[in-house]
């Protein structure tokens, strides 16, 4: 019994004491590193559906994370209360992408360590963070610079003048690297599916130029499955 009163005077003890100038700081901050990452979310981000809607939900995380560790961190009673609050609420979230999930964690670290009053040490971290997000970006889209991005299809309906080797060597010609996917063959079509690498719109343009000369009807569809020449 004396134990029991011992622990229940020692978390009557335990009193919250937050400065205020110090936690609207820590605020400020929060929501600043996390603006920038929403931005580098925005920018960086390899998801095309939710990317806008979603970078604007990191700013309040990390803000709503800090504002909790700033009360809780200083009360063992509140730490313990927190602890059961949340065994009883469940999160659910349309996590789509394990990106979302990373730069989620990324905000909530934010909080935490601004909680902490670990400023320095989130500065620190959030800078050399965004230099390797950025790093990883660039070297990725060197990767798939090196590959074949581009698929071609041309058609025509004059097999006088259109034939599959006068095809094959325009191409080979206007792009780096060609890879026949595809051949329909019929007694007044051709059609060939080519996947190819094009750095620039300037090979997309000779290529495009060279074929209709040989067949000014001639059709050409270009779709860039990496986004690369956007």
């Amino acid at each position: 019994m004396e134990k029991t009163n011992t622990f229940e005077n020692f978390l009557n003890s335990q009193s919250i004491q937050v400065d205020p100038l110090n936690f609207a700081v820590n605020l400020l901050l929060a929501a600043f590193l996390a603006y920038v990452l929403s931005h580098i979310y925005r920018l960086y981000g390899n998801s095309l559906s939710n990317r806008e809607s979603f970078s604007k939900n990191l700013v309040l995380l990390a803000m709503i994370t800090m504002t909790v560790i700033s009360i809780v961190k200083s009360s063992l009673a509140l730490s313990l209360g927190l602890v059961g609050a949340l065994s009883i609420v469940r999160f659910r979230a349309a996590i789509k992408e394990p990106e979302e999930l990373t730069y989620l964690f990324l905000a909530i670290s934010i909080g935490l360590g601004l909680g902490a009053d670990q400023r320095l040490i989130i500065i620190i971290s959030f800078i050399l963070t965004v230099f390797v997000i950025i790093g990883l970006k660039k070297i990725t889209r060197d990767e798939l610079l090196s590959q074949s991005n581009m698929f071609i299809t041309i058609s025509s309906q004059d097999k006088k003048n259109v034939n599959l080797d006068a095809i094959v060597n325009i191409v080979n010609n206007s792009c780096d690297r060609v890879d026949l996917r595809r051949l329909d063959s019929g007694a007044d079509l051709i059609e060939v599916t080519f996947n190819t690498q094009v750095n620039n719109t300037e090979s997309l343009e000779n290529l495009t130029q060279k074929l209709t000369n040989i067949d000014s009807n001639i059709k050409i569809t270009f779709i860039d499955q990496q986004g690369i020449l956007a």
